[in-house]
């Protein structure tokens, strides 16, 4: 049975947890996994310290695998236009900056989606008093695959892909306004593009940013 050894070492200034596992092999092989902790191959031959001098030795190419992994990490998940940095810990899912804390990856993507409703029904509140004449809705969230938004008057509801919370606030509001904007024109004629422009100027650029 392999044994494993865990400690923490400084590295430029910064702390990294590195585990040996002892193997019957000849070489030293270093390489960071999904937890983010330096894992180090040796025989049961080489010392701990020879080991702690090689980490310092290599510090920049393990810095790079380290920075590498955590970019791979963490690049879905975003949050209002942000990529944010998972730290594991085993407290509920919270967003805090640029940091959000959770017991993985999957957790995570849960908690920014539990942001989403609110998010947005504090945007339409910000937004809904610009226009005169827009009738009572309802919010609805959910994922959707080809469109941003929906807006049926019918059923007097505004549907919003779950996904826009991963966008940057200012796309959010351009797309509640392009939805808003449906229960005056139920189309996409000139006269509706006219609309939208008095309340999102801007918002041939906004299209190109979300395609």
């Amino acid at each position: 049975m392999n044994k494993k050894f865990e400690n923490k070492i400084i590295l430029n200034n910064k702390e990294y947890i590195y585990i040996i596992e002892r193997k019957k092999i000849k070489n030293i092989y270093f390489r960071v996994k999904d937890d983010l902790k330096i894992y180090v191959s040796a025989s049961r031959l080489i010392s701990v310290n020879y080991i702690s001098r090689l980490l310092k030795e290599n510090s920049v190419s393990i810095i790079k695998m380290y920075e590498k992994k955590l970019e791979k990490k963490n690049e879905d998940l975003k949050y209002l236009g942000n990529n944010l940095i998972l730290i594991i810990t085993d407290t509920k899912a919270y967003i805090d900056n640029n940091y959000i804390y959770a017991k993985n990856k999957e957790e995570a993507q849960k908690c920014i989606y539990r942001n989403a409703k609110d998010i947005f029904n504090n945007r339409i509140k910000r937004i809904k008093p610009l226009f005169s004449d827009i009738p009572e809705f309802t919010l609805k969230v959910r994922k959707m695959t080809s469109r941003w938004g929906v807006c049926n008057k019918k059923s007097m509801s505004i549907t919003l892909n779950i996904e826009l919370i991963t966008k940057d606030i200012n796309l959010i509001d351009y797309v509640i306004i392009h939805e808003l904007c449906h229960f005056e024109y139920m189309n996409h004629s000139k006269d509706y593009w006219n609309y939208v422009a008095q309340f999102y100027p801007y918002y041939k650029q906004a299209r190109k940013l979300l395609k």
